[in-house]
């Protein structure tokens, strides 16, 4: 028997148990036993093992726990066959869920499945494999949240769950969005990447969903939305937490029936997608405060990656800067530049808020500033000292006068001032305009000064 068919089976009640294990076995499975994540854990390695198949409800350590405890694929099984049992199961890492009682057959076949979806390289490659190359070029990274993030990347490629990615500004959500596509078997399709931020209210449905020739003012012609654009593709949903609720009624609807109907059409379209979404607001507190539907929080929330911030991410942060500053030259066609000792200490010890993008900015900014082949700290412009308190949550309040004498404030103090006394008689468009920017580049500033979007309450 091969190490390929090695499965661990995971039941408090001794006939379930012993009825999984005579099932699995004659099916040609080698299958071991036991009554509790303790004992799992006590008496086996879980690595050596093709499929855990695991109880929910364990006396002691629910079974869940096992998910931290390996790299292998976890099935649970449980009786409580809610769909709130089962997310919760899937968002802590588990591949897959069986409800009891189950058929036989639907057994074998979730295992065998699982064991095809994750095959293993020989027991000698597995480590290297797993800590060897990210999953796509311009990933870096070499420390255990990042690495375990990589882990995560190849297992969701591989099914077509919908993927929520968590991280704050900045730390590069797009880029895991890409690998993921990339390894998919969706990949020879071009994958669509949509700012939900970057696109005016009003424009937002007709952007994502299409629209029919004359269903309102300025629509001279029918147009394909981005949703249809991704069929048999992935779909790619920045900011999702920005999406108006109207958007969100019709973003449900592809989830739930695998098809859009354009604005003015009274005919649907079957969609075959891929959704994959990012945020670094959080999505349950929006939902409690009324700005994002309960119903479409649960269905995205199925399989979830947490992008660390850059500052905790250790050594990352020099072996990123090096690699960013030998790109940044040779994009500028400059020779190629160092970094001396105090650029090097004030890298590692910056906070880096605005994370990777931060520091691919203030790189590019010492690249064109460098008139020598090393770079200083001071051609950084960055201050460790002083980050904890530009980068503060306490902002103007609106109640501060903007009468106070404009010279005598930083362009960046103006701009909080101003949004934080006009957003609640004003909407984006109309702030945009105002301070003489485009809407996405008031988007941006919102995000770096931490200033959130205040949202209309929508009547259910």
């Amino acid at each position: 028997m091969t190490a390929m068919n090695q499965v661990l089976v995971v039941e408090d009640e001794e006939v379930i148990r012993t009825a999984l294990k005579r099932l699995l076995e004659r099916h040609d499975y080698k299958v071991s036993e036991a009554g509790t994540v303790k004992e799992s854990l006590e008496k086996y390695d879980m690595d050596d093992f093709d499929v855990i198949i695991s109880d929910l409800r364990l006396p002691g350590a629910p079974g869940t726990d096992l998910i931290k405890a390996t790299k292998t694929p976890v099935l649970i099984m449980t009786s409580y066959s809610s769909i709130r049992s089962a997310i919760d199961s899937m968002k802590m890492g588990a591949v897959d869920y069986i409800a009891k009682p189950f058929e036989h057959n639907e057994l074998i076949e979730s295992v065998a499945k699982i064991i095809r979806e994750n095959a293993r390289p020989p027991r000698n490659k597995v480590e290297e494999t797993e800590s060897s190359q990210p999953p796509m070029l311009g990933m870096i990274g070499s420390c255990p949240p990042m690495l375990e993030l990589f882990r995560r990347i190849r297992k969701v490629a591989l099914t077509n769950s919908t993927v929520l990615i968590n991280g704050e500004s900045g730390t590069g959500k797009e880029l895991v969005a890409r690998a993921i596509h990339k390894l998919s078997t969706r990949q020879d399709h071009e994958m669509i990447s949509v700012n939900c931020a970057a696109i005016p209210e009003n424009l937002i449905e007709s952007e994502l969903f299409g629209h029919e020739k004359g269903s309102f003012t300025g629509a001279t012609q029918t147009r394909t939305g981005l949703v249809e654009a991704a069929d048999n593709s992935t779909l790619f949903l920045d900011e999702i937490g920005e999406l108006p609720l109207e958007a969100q009624a019709r973003l449900l609807r592809v989830l739930q029936e695998n098809e859009i109907r354009k604005v003015g059409s009274v005919q649907s379209r079957k969609v075959d997608v891929r959704l994959v979404v990012a945020t670094h607001r959080d999505l349950k507190q929006l939902v409690i405060d009324g700005n994002f539907r309960e119903d479409l929080y649960y269905r995205i929330n199925v399989m979830t990656l947490l992008i660390p911030p850059l500052r905790d991410r250790g050594n990352d942060i020099l072996e990123l800067a090096q690699a960013i500053l030998k790109r940044t030259c040779t994009r500028l066609k400059t020779p190629m530049l160092t970094l001396n000792e105090s650029a090097t200490q004030a890298i590692a010890s910056y906070p880096w808020p605005g994370n990777v993008r931060e520091l691919e900015n203030a790189i590019e900014r010492a690249v064109v500033l460098a008139e020598s082949n090393e770079i200083g700290e001071e051609l950084l412009a960055i201050d460790s000292e002083t980050a904890s308190s530009r980068f503060s949550t306490e902002r103007p309040h609106a109640s501060q006068s903007l009468s106070e004498p404009v010279e005598e404030l930083s362009l960046e103090d103006y701009f909080q001032r101003f949004v934080l006394e006009h957003q609640d008689a004003m909407n984006e468009t109309q702030l945009a305009k105002k301070l003489g920017i485009s809407r996405k580049c008031l988007w941006e500033r919102r995000q770096r000064f931490g200033i959130p979007r205040k949202k209309k309450q929508l009547a259910d």
